[in-house]
Parts: structure tokens; C-alpha cells; sequence
């Protein structure tokens, strides 16, 4: 079989292509990673073990409650005062705010400086937040209140059903961060091990109609040196990813409440 022959200037353009090549290369060009490490499959411990069929402890997971007494006209939850809306929960709970033993007495105690609204001064109630997380088109009221005198936050979601105001999201924990995301709220909570912190996800299941703990997880959120990463550092009830397009953002009422 005849030998092919390389014309001249094929040749040139071959020796230019590589030598382009070979600097591309030089200036820090595409390279392997080495071989990819072989994937395990999951192995099933005690197959013979019989399944639990009841959880081991309650989780106060798929709980809803009516707020007495609140009424809104249109059912626009924008018009409810968000301090009213928590003095309902402390009148419902008298156990945990106002009762001889009662370990938030310090917020029932401060409510009486919420009469200029929430946010204001030592008024133990938070700047509320307005999100459609039931997916029905109309916007839920997300609410959080200082739990004193210790260092928790209570966080809530209300939304009207048939009139009636109903709690479908309840949670107290230490809070060093909430966000809100598609129809979840996701509460950011300080862990004893450096470097790391609780995150709890609570979504709303249509089913169901509350707010269910669907992601419960610890995440690393500094460096390998024990420094917090500054992406990782959510403050209280700070405005949502800026990757969340606008018409997800919540909207804060004009005049702060």
C-alpha cells in the first residue's frame, strides 16, 4: 500500500496546531482529574431486624392550630396586626408565657411595649414577612418573636383558611438565621461543633395542610481552621438568596409590620 504524502503547507498548519496545543496546555489548560473512584452501592444492615411501625419521639410535626379571635377583611393577612396575632398565642399558652412556671414570661411580660407595633423598641415581636407558601395564590404571613428572657426564637406561619386565622408552621429553637424558599421556610441554629450548624426545612404539604419538617441536617459552614465562610453566616430573618428570583423575594409590609 502506497505510502500518503504530506503536501508543505498541510505540514506547516499541522506544526502551528500543535504548537498552539502545547501552549494552551502550558497556560493551565484542561486536565484529567485521575480516575474516578468506583461507585459502592448501599448495604442493608439487619435485614431480619422488624420495623418500628410509631416514631420514638414526637416531633410536633403535621400540628395545626386556630388563632382565636383574629379576623382580617378578605382574609388579607397584610391587614392583621402581627401583635395581636402573637398576645393570641400567649393567651392560648398560658403555660409557657404567663402560668407561675412559665419559661417565657419576659415576652409576655414585654408585649405591653408593642403597643407602636412590632419591631419597635422593646417589642419582642419581628418584623413579619409576607410569601405565598401554601401555593394558593395569597400571601402567608411568616412571623417570628423573641422568647424571653433566653436566647430562642419562636418562628411561625399563619394563613387564613375559611376566615379562620391557623397556625401551619410552629418552631423554637436559637436562631442565627431564617430564609424563606419556594413554599419552605429554612431556619439556620448554632451547633455545639465548631465549623458547623443546624438547618431545618419546613414545607408545606397540600395533604396534610401544615408545614412538615421534611430536612433535618448538619452542614459545615466554616473553613478546615475553624473560621466561619462568609457565605455561610445567615443573620436573623435576613431577606432571601439573592438567587431567588423576584416574584419568590417576600415582601416586607411598607411600614414595617
Amino acid at each position: 500500500m502506497p505510502r500518503t504524502r504530506i503536501r508543505p503547507a498541510v505540514a506547516v498548519a499541522v506544526a502551528l496546531l500543535s504548537a498552539a496545543l502545547t501552549a494552551c496546555g502550558d497556560a493551565g489548560g484542561l486536565r484529567g482529574a485521575g480516575p474516578t473512584e468506583t461507585a459502592i452501592s448501599p448495604a442493608r444492615l439487619w435485614p431480619d431486624l422488624t420495623p418500628a411501625s410509631s416514631p420514638a419521639w414526637d416531633y410536633d410535626d403535621g400540628e395545626s392550630e386556630l388563632m382565636k379571635g383574629i379576623k382580617a377583611p378578605g382574609d388579607d393577612l397584610h391587614k392583621v396586626d402581627p401583635v395581636a396575632v402573637v398576645r393570641a398565642e400567649i393567651s392560648q399558652h398560658p403555660d409557657a408565657y404567663t402560668g407561675t412556671k412559665a419559661p417565657y414570661y419576659e415576652t409576655a411580660r414585654r408585649m405591653a411595649d408593642c403597643d407602636k407595633g412590632a419591631a419597635k423598641g422593646r417589642c419582642p415581636v419581628l418584623r413579619p414577612y409576607y410569601r405565598d407558601l401554601t401555593g394558593d395564590g395569597r400571601d402567608d404571613l411568616t412571623l417570628g418573636f423573641r422568647l424571653l428572657p433566653g436566647n430562642q426564637t419562636a418562628v411561625r406561619v399563619y394563613t387564613f383558611e375559611s376566615g379562620r386565622l391557623v397556625r401551619v408552621m410552629s418552631n423554637d429553637d436559637a436562631v442565627t438565621g431564617v430564609e424563606l424558599a419556594g413554599r419552605s421556610v429554612i431556619i439556620h441554629s448554632p451547633s455545639d461543633i465548631a465549623s458547623y450548624e443546624y438547618r431545618f426545612q419546613w414545607t408545606w404539604d397540600p395533604d396534610q395542610h401544615v408545614m412538615l419538617l421534611t430536612h433535618d441536617e448538619m452542614l459545615r459552614v466554616g473553613d478546615r481552621k475553624g473560621g466561619k465562610h462568609p457565605s455561610a453566616a445567615p443573620s436573623a430573618a435576613r431577606s432571601p438568596s439573592p438567587s431567588l428570583s423576584p416574584s419568590l423575594s417576600p415582601s416586607p409590609s411598607s411600614s414595617g409590620r
